[in-house]
């Protein structure tokens, strides 16, 4: 079964929980209540939109890890909607000659990316898999690429907050699109203004 073979079959899944908003996705869980779905949103800007002190990742490349982790958690929804936005971020800075490495990390691919991004990649999706199993020496592997301690902090950070974004949408089993292109539309958006600006309201995916 090919992914795009995979992501028709998730779409034609619903929701098994009761009493959830009529949403996709992480907007499932953002509007349970108020108050969560300040923090969730306010999490992704703190993770993926915000200045990290002492990072040098991009923005488009923060949005590449969750991407990558998406894809590693088979989370459909995640891994199109940050790849959209990471893809729009590309776009507005001019780098559009990256956008096809978006295709490669929602196969799993780390070859094509730089070694600080790909051992950045590489100890994302070690936490995502197994925490205890990242290793000094991944850590030590990273810097020695030019990765400063707060790109690895932003990297554990962002693989495991969206370990936990990946299982609310699949928990809940929330729609999801048929295709990757649902989310271009809202991703310009997401590019400008973040994740918890009003303008960004409502958006097909914060996880």
């Amino acid at each position: 079964m090919t992914r795009d073979d995979e992501r028709i079959q998730r779409a034609q899944e619903g929701p098994i929980v009761g009493g959830l908003p009529d949403a996709p996705g992480i907007l499932t869980a953002l509007n349970l209540t108020p108050r969560l779905g300040v923090h969730l949103r306010g999490l992704a800007d703190e993770l993926l939109v915000h200045d990290f002190d002492g990072a040098t990742l991009r923005r488009a490349e923060r949005e590449m890890l969750a991407t990558a982790v998406s894809a590693g958690n088979d989370c459909f929804y995640c891994m199109d909607s940050h790849g959209a936005f990471a893809t729009a971020l590309l776009e507005r800075d001019g780098d559009t000659h990256l956008t096809p490495l978006i295709d490669d990390l929602k196969l799993g691919s780390l070859k094509p990316f730089d070694p600080k991004m790909r051992a950045l990649l590489h100890i994302a999706g070690t936490v995502r898999r197994n925490p205890l199993e990242l290793a000094a020496a991944d850590v030590d592997a990273a810097k020695a690429a030019g990765a400063t301690d707060a790109d690895v902090q932003l990297a554990v950070l962002i693989a495991s907050a969206f370990s936990m974004y990946n299982r609310m949408v699949d928990g809940f089993r929330a729609m999801t699109p048929p295709t990757a292109e649902a989310y271009r539309e809202r991703a310009g958006a997401i590019a400008e203004h973040g994740y918890s600006a009003p303008v960004a309201l409502p958006i097909p995916g914060a996880g």
